[in-house]
């Protein structure tokens, strides 16, 4: 494994059939991990078909992780009825060194971003154009472009207390 990828779910605060085939874990609106059905591993070699398809054009090595929530969402002024909370975030960062701590990653912008970062590196890719995570409704001053270095930041401090 090679990189995590940090994905709002857009459903509810809960994870279903479908976010587990696409994440290898997701965070609940209270904080609570769920593993998706596929471990991470199955990640390694996507040509198979038996993977997590959580970031098109960039699954291969990677790690999805979910925050569930964000159905509906239309913008920072129109959030829809499940916004994401600070304990699934908070639960993320830390969730997210551990992971970089099992599998030997350095938490970078090469390791740990954002399916929107992807994205914006990759336009050819089905990647292009995806709004998660854009917007942290308890961070609503940090711009989209800011949000991946501020999960990392925090995923850096949990990895030094670990």
């Amino acid at each position: 494994m090679n990189k995590i990828v940090i994905h709002w779910s857009a459903s509810t605060y809960k994870a279903n059939m479908t976010d587990m085939q696409h994440y290898h874990y997701l965070i609940e609106d209270d904080g609570k991990i769920v593993n998706g059905i596929y471990k991470p591993e199955a990640n390694l070699n996507c040509k198979d078909g038996v993977y997590a398809a959580h970031c098109g054009g960039g699954n291969t090595g990677a790690i999805g992780l979910a925050l569930c929530g964000m159905a509906g969402y239309k913008s920072p002024q129109n959030v829809g009825k499940y916004p994401l909370k600070q304990i699934q975030f908070e639960r993320a960062y830390k969730l997210t060194a551990e992971l970089c701590k099992k599998y030997g990653l350095h938490i970078n912008n090469a390791t740990v971003f954002t399916h929107y970062e992807f994205g914006k590196l990759h336009p050819n890719t089905s990647s292009a154009g995806k709004i998660d995570i854009t917007y942290i409704p308890y961070m609503p001053k940090l711009s989209p472009n800011e949000i991946g270095g501020f999960i990392r930041n925090k995923a850096q401090y949990y990895y030094e207390k670990l």
